[in-house]
């Protein structure tokens, strides 16, 4: 087994932050467009959108699936000046697999660490044997994790849920905590709950309390229903955990982690639209999907007067320059 460098998990010296790696909108451009949203100390690791290592082993699909790893340079100087750490997160079933492109993305990337996804519940991954789906294969999930800190000498993270039908926390992080990662991430629900109900942090708790009673030096991270930095730290001082990772919580409010500043006004707000839509076209180009972007023009208009009659042309624009166009003829002060 490679020697790890440095855990930069292990060396926070107050409660991290993370933004969530999700899929279809934690790429190089949203990262950096939360960036430069972001007061200095406030953020502290943002992950790539889950990549998988049996596509990106496989030599006809690898520049495809590679895309989730790109990193603009300007998105690069952002973590450099924030001093923040970039994670590539990676899934699948199959140990050697992991080994192999553990190896190949630290050699061919410059990430500060790996992470694991053993918590999404997304039935065609489910039916693959991966992701969360290893809850319930302790043993494969356990081979999985040491592969993979066979391939590189990063630090090697795990993201998970607290079970597959009902919470078994206790069992799962011990079993996880046997191989020593890096860190661990716990959403609070389980894979058959997807994304409803609440999530629980009484379980996240218990996943603390499993790490402390094993007395190992490896951070546990809380997962879900975090809509404010204000929340985040209350749940660290209820619960013990080390951090928090922020997934839809970005999407009530993409300032999160300018916590304590003014409400924004409507023309930062088509500005910040403005400026990611520019930075969307300039990366990808036609290789992306341009109604991704709408998503986000959602969380952008809202919180001022006929916000929603902004929202719903823009819902119906077909690509960029019908979005520049938009703005040109209709000022922000037209809806104030």
């Amino acid at each position: 087994m490679q020697q790890v460098v440095e855990n930069f998990w292990t060396r926070f010296e107050e409660p991290v932050f993370c933004l969530a790696p999700m899929e279809d909108v934690t790429e190089t451009v949203f990262r950096e467009v939360v960036m430069r949203m972001t007061d200095p100390g406030k953020l502290h690791v943002i992950f790539t959108e889950f990549t998988s290592v049996e596509g990106l082993n496989h030599p006809v699909g690898r520049e495809r699936v590679g895309e989730r790893l790109i990193v603009n340079e300007s998105e690069r100087e952002l973590l450099r000046k924030l001093n923040i750490k970039l994670v590539a997160q990676i899934w699948g079933k199959t140990p050697e697999i992991y080994r192999n492109m553990a190896q190949f993305i630290t050699e061919n990337y410059d990430f500060d660490g790996l992470d694991i996804n053993m918590g999404c519940p997304v039935k065609n991954i489910v039916k693959q044997g991966a992701c969360s789906a290893l809850i319930d294969q302790p043993a494969l999930a356990q081979e999985i994790v040491l592969a993979a800190k066979e391939g590189t000498h990063l630090p090697v993270s795990v993201k998970t849920r607290t079970g597959i039908r009902q919470h078994e926390t206790e069992r799962w992080i011990n079993q996880l905590i046997d191989t020593h990662p890096a860190a661990l991430t716990l959403h609070g629900r389980t894979q058959k709950q997807q994304s409803d109900g609440e999530a629980d942090w009484n379980e996240i708790a218990k996943a603390v309390q499993v790490r402390n009673e094993r007395d190992v030096n490896i951070p546990v991270l809380g997962n879900g229903d975090v809509n404010s930095w204000q929340e985040g730290m209350d749940r660290v001082a209820q619960t013990g955990v080390d951090g928090v990772m922020i997934g839809r919580g970005i999407f009530h409010d993409p300032w999160f982690f300018q916590p304590g500043r003014a409400v924004p006004t409507p023309s930062e707000r088509v500005d910040m639209l403005l400026f990611h839509t520019r930075l969307f076209e300039q990366t990808w180009g036609g290789k992306k999907n341009f109604n991704i972007l709408k998503r986000f023009y959602k969380i952008y208009l809202n919180h001022f007067p006929n916000a929603s009659h902004m929202r719903a042309a823009l819902m119906e624009t077909k690509d960029y320059d019908e979005v520049y166009r938009y703005f040109e003829e209709h000022p922000v002060a037209e809806f104030l």
